[in-house]
């Protein structure tokens, strides 16, 4: 415990002075509250508290967010009432304590199957509403949902201290809704760390499998890779380029499911350990991108710019994959200090602090690294569900729109819009505006005319022909529209022309 509270006072240091003694107060202050509680691992409950605050404290968030995460199991979990905390901290403290506490503890998963008994869907209909509630407090403030994946990311470290029916069921939660949220909020860090702490409990074969197979090619990559960062690191200093190389490792998780595509076959991963490259400007990115290619070969096809084309989630960097030292094939990673903070925290990282702090319009007025049509999505999406009534459709919808692999497709003019895969050009003629939607009469995928129930496929450019004589959308379109946004608009239309 003392560890713990050491490590939260020098995490907290980026803090003004004044703040640090705020946020220590509310370190001792939810010491006092769960002073005789423990977990099941034998820890005292308040050091669950402080790691939590101390990844809050890692995104350098505000001091709103850093206390509330120390005290927010205080309301569920002690004799604490809100009005104390508020007392205590502030309104804005006491809004993020509930809305964390309101969120509840999640206890869905995609399963496919009907229900039958009136217990059975009492459960789905408290499922679901608890998922409601997560999606509306996005919207809200976003610091809300974020503080409760730093609750779940630590708790997920001490998985083991729980039956086995407990840990089976928390980290399927984790890797079907956790991780998902994390990745959607461009967080891609927390993202990896949550599914490679969820694989062995859900697919325990498959992680022993992967170890075995990975150890002795992790260790020669890394030994490999050292050469080439020296080699490298020679070219950019006679380029008088400013570079920071690390050994970037393939998360767990991923690497299986990338296996997966690859018939299981790890020598086709070329990612498996690779090489990130962070310079000080996006004009060095470039030139590190041409010192690489004139070093080495480059893989045809293997080029990807997420500057010039970020994607929806906020991701930026340069990749590239070249034949390398000995003639072995290695991929490169290429971006600013601020990309990479990008990339690790989304949402997160560009943080500022003001009154309005969390909520989306602030987000969408300040933080420009933010990809605006991401954060719109969060927003849709608790608006729509606010009207659903029907909890199976929301369940059927929130699987397509939240859960489901995404698609990258763009516009004529480059603009990147992430789509769940299957989605149609009705689809993305909805992503773009309802009245796009509305008024759509033909599309263009790569520049071919083509068929509404046509399924898009990532890299394509889609150009929807609009008609503002047309009569509106049509029934019929709800066989091949896949996105609930795209689908509550045909249905409001058609219901107001019957």
């Amino acid at each position: 415990m003392k560890d713990a509270l050491e490590k939260y006072k020098e995490k907290i240091k980026y803090l003004s002075a004044p703040d640090q003694k705020e946020v220590l107060k509310a370190c001792y202050f939810a010491i006092k509250a769960h002073q005789n509680q423990k977990r099941n691992s034998g820890e005292p409950y308040a050091k669950h508290c402080i790691e939590t605050a101390c990844f809050i404290a890692d995104l350098k968030l505000d001091k709103e967010a850093v206390i509330a995460a120390i005290l927010h199991d205080t309301i569920e979990d002690t004799n604490l009432a809100l009005a104390e905390i508020q007392k205590n901290f502030g309104k804005t403290v006491a809004h993020l304590v509930d809305g964390v506490t309101k969120l509840g503890k999640i206890r869905i998963t995609r399963r496919w199957f009907v229900l039958k008994s009136e217990k059975e869907l009492a459960q789905f209909d408290r499922q679901i509403e608890t998922l409601r509630k997560m999606f509306i407090a996005m919207a809200k403030d976003i610091r809300v949902v974020i503080i409760k994946l730093a609750d779940r990311l630590n708790n997920m470290k001490t998985l083991d201290s729980l039956e086995p029916s407990q840990r089976l069921r928390i980290a399927k939660e984790t890797l079907e809704i956790y991780a998902p949220l994390a990745y959607r909020l461009g967080m891609g860090e927390l993202k990896g760390q949550l599914e490679d702490l969820a694989f062995p409990y859900v697919y325990p074969d498959e992680y022993k499998w992967l170890k075995s197979k990975i150890a002795e090619s992790y260790s020669q990559r890394k030994k490999y890779l050292e050469k080439v960062k020296k080699s490298l690191l020679i070219k950019l200093n006679q380029a008088e380029i400013k570079a920071e190389i690390h050994t970037r490792v393939k998360h767990l998780y991923s690497l299986w499911r990338k296996l997966q595509r690859y018939d299981n076959d790890i020598n086709r991963i070329y990612d498996l350990v690779a090489l990130r490259i962070v310079v000080d400007s996006i004009s060095d990115c470039y030139k590190v991108l041409g010192i690489l290619h004139t070093q080495w070969k480059p893989l045809v096809g293997r080029i990807k710019d997420y500057i010039a084309m970020p994607k929806p989630n906020g991701y930026q960097s340069l990749h590239t994959t070249v034949f390398c030292l000995e003639g072995k094939i290695v991929e490169f990673q290429i971006r600013t200090h601020s990309m990479h903070q990008q990339a690790e925290n989304g949402i997160a990282a560009g943080w500022h602090y003001a009154e309005t702090k969390g909520t989306l319009d602030y987000i969408l007025k300040k933080i420009k690294r933010v990809p605006h049509e991401d954060i719109r999505w969060v927003k849709e999406l608790a608006k729509w569900q606010q009207h659903l009534k029907d909890n199976k459709e929301f369940d059927q919808d929130l699987r397509v729109d939240f859960f489901s692999d995404r698609i990258f497709v763009y516009t004529p003019k480059g603009d990147v819009v992430d789509l769940p895969s299957g989605s149609t050009p009705i689809d993305f003629a909805y992503a773009i505006h309802s009245e796009v939607g509305d008024n759509c009469v033909g599309a263009k995928i790569n520049g071919k005319m083509t068929n509404f129930s046509t399924l898009l496929k990532n890299g394509d450019i889609i150009e929807i022909i609009k008609n503002k004589k047309n009569s509106g959308p049509k029934r019929d379109w709800l066989e091949f529209a896949k996105t609930s946004l795209a689908r509550s608009h045909i249905r409001r239309f058609v219901r107001t022309k019957r």
